[in-house]
């Protein structure tokens, strides 16, 4: 008999590609880790400290659709390669940080650009435009036994077949290994953490009916409608 005074709230997991299901934890986006995309939102590309901000873990979705939000007319896609932890633990060092991997999965971080506009000129956190309900749509996890550990080749995302962003993961200003290190100088890592970990150039505005496709060398692709 549970003690829980409302019904306990169902764990986020997502599907992992050879099998089972991955429990979720909590969810860390880092921002503007391509030189480029840093440049497109007006920003120096050099490399400074990172920074990051949460999505909660129901926003991650694996449906394949993308409702449109309320409240805004101009919500962007950012297609990113998402890192999943199988354990953490405090200062961990980069040349270990790895060893904490579980796996890699597509994602995208859909973004209510206006409201996140609005919160950078009044200076207030940008949670109203980036951690709405499924606001992240995600892919399969494939394990590192199945594809390695992920430092280079090509991300796309096109939308109804147009290319609209192209990138390397080679060109990630904080790799993997540095994310996860200064992370958890800050939190204390846990397994069922999830790392969001930047987009390169090129996002833009999406609209209902639109067929959002990213694609990352070693994850295949994923396809998400926008309705």
């Amino acid at each position: 008999m549970s003690d829980f005074v409302i019904p306990s709230p169902p764990v986020t997991a997502i599907p992992v590609a050879s099998g089972g299901l991955f429990p979720v934890r909590r969810v860390y986006c880092i921002g503007r880790n391509y030189a480029a995309h840093a440049i497109e939102m007006g920003h120096d590309p050099d490399r400074e400290a990172p920074f990051f901000f949460q999505k909660n873990p129901n926003n991650l979705d694996t449906s394949g659709a993308f409702p449109y939000p309320p409240h805004t007319s101009d919500v962007h896609h950012e297609a990113e390669l998402t890192v999943v932890l199988k354990s953490g633990g405090q200062n961990i060092p980069v040349e270990s940080a790895l060893d904490h991997v579980y796996g890699y999965a597509l994602s995208l971080d859909m973004t209510r650009r206006d409201l996140q506009g609005e919160m950078k000129k009044a200076g207030r956190p940008w949670e109203i435009g980036k951690a709405f309900e499924r606001s992240a749509p995600i892919g399969p996890i494939h394990t590192v036994e199945e594809v390695g550990h992920l430092d280079s080749g090509p991300i796309t995302l096109t939308v109804n077949g147009e290319l609209r962003q192209e990138g390397d993961l080679n060109q990630l200003i904080w790799k993997t290994p540095e994310m996860i290190s200064y992370l958890s100088e800050y939190f204390e890592l846990a397994a069922g953490d999830v790392i969001m970990t930047g987009t390169p150039s090129g996002v833009g505005p999406v609209v209902k009916g639109d067929v959002m496709e990213i694609a990352i060398a070693g994850l295949g692709s994923l396809s998400v409608t926008v309705t």
